[in-house]
């Protein structure tokens, strides 16, 4: 496909997704400063709470603060949690695109714009139902701002990129204005694209399209849609890892990553935590061990970092029956 490379100014990184032509194309041409089983009625008893079946095909409870781990029972959780449990990924997907539509609806109408965060691995996918006609042709995608949680440091073509599974599975369906993505410099470094990413987003605050949270000062984003991996990490936050602690900075970077490539950005906690609504979305059994650690009884000293997410606002776990195993 012959075309001329795209300029953009700094801070923003962003990319040309209305055009038809290049949404045919997986690759594009980037400058360099760029969870079955029939349910019942039933209450299943916990010792940090109640959960009831919520239709066919979840079971759902609210939960209090403390149930999203150690981190909340220290009091640092500053709001209710609700957890789904769906009896399969397709189930999951179509109450995931109901609820980012809502919300997407409820912002758009309230201040005119919707601020989004994505993340990688699975989540992409489980987002699928966003990019049927029904959706497709009802949201309004012009008021969409979307955002990375974090980035592996490699160009935007590549297989590890967050940008281009993101590209690929969900913002090349939708008409999202191109001025509205923001992705990273993939030719800096990593301390100079987390420095850059952040100085996207204080620009973005200086001119109104993010909000910042009143009680910490971090931007607040309207909804974090995080996953999660077999190690309890989110974002590119690792157990044990110091940059769970890092309390000043938006955001930040990895370059010592325990899980490949090693060179990444990441917000922080305090961004993280300062979201109006989190969806934690968590498929398989492989993850089932911390989804117990932060949801069951398990008493932890060193909470995992997925049992650190604690929003301002609210915190839903959509998880399939898998995920949801062990409790």
């Amino acid at each position: 496909m012959a075309s001329s490379p795209l300029q953009f100014s700094t801070p923003f990184r962003t990319l040309l997704l209305s055009s038809p032509s290049l949404r045919k194309s997986p690759h594009l041409p980037f400058h360099p400063s760029l969870f079955s089983l029939p349910l019942t009625q039933k209450t299943l008893t916990f010792s940090t709470g109640t959960r009831t079946v919520s239709g066919s095909g979840k079971f759902c409870w609210r939960a209090k603060a403390s149930m999203a781990g150690t981190a909340m029972e220290k009091g640092k959780g500053k709001g209710k949690g609700k957890v789904e449990v769906f009896d399969s990924e397709e189930n999951l997907s179509v109450s995931l695109a109901k609820y980012t539509a809502d919300l997407a609806a409820k912002f758009s109408k309230e201040k005119g714009s919707f601020t989004v965060v994505l993340s990688g691995g699975s989540l992409i996918k489980s987002l699928r139902k966003l990019v049927e006609p029904s959706y497709v042709d009802a949201i309004d995608w012009s008021k969409w701002h979307v955002f990375w949680v974090d980035e592996r440091v490699v160009p935007k073509d590549h297989d590890d990129s967050n940008y281009k599974l993101a590209f690929d599975g969900f913002l090349s369906k939708v008409p999202i204005l191109p001025g509205n993505v923001y992705a990273i410099n993939d030719a800096l470094s990593a301390e100079g694209a987390a420095d850059d990413y952040e100085t996207c987003l204080k620009h973005l605050v200086k001119s109104n399209v993010l909000k910042v949270s009143t009680a910490t000062g971090f931007p607040k984003f309207d909804l974090m849609l995080l996953g999660m991996g077999p190690d309890g990490h989110v974002a590119s936050l690792f157990p044990g890892h110091p940059l769970v602690k890092e309390n000043e900075k938006w955001v930040t970077f990895i370059k010592d990553s325990p899980k490949p490539p090693p060179e990444r950005i990441t917000f922080t906690f305090p961004v993280i935590n300062s979201s109006a609504h989190i969806a934690l979305v968590i498929c398989g059994a492989g993850k089932a061990g911390p989804v117990h650690s932060a949801l069951g009884n398990s008493q932890n000293s060193d909470p995992l970092p997925v049992q650190m997410v604690s929003p301002e606002g609210e915190l839903v776990w959509f998880l399939d029956k898998d995920a949801a195993s062990k409790l």
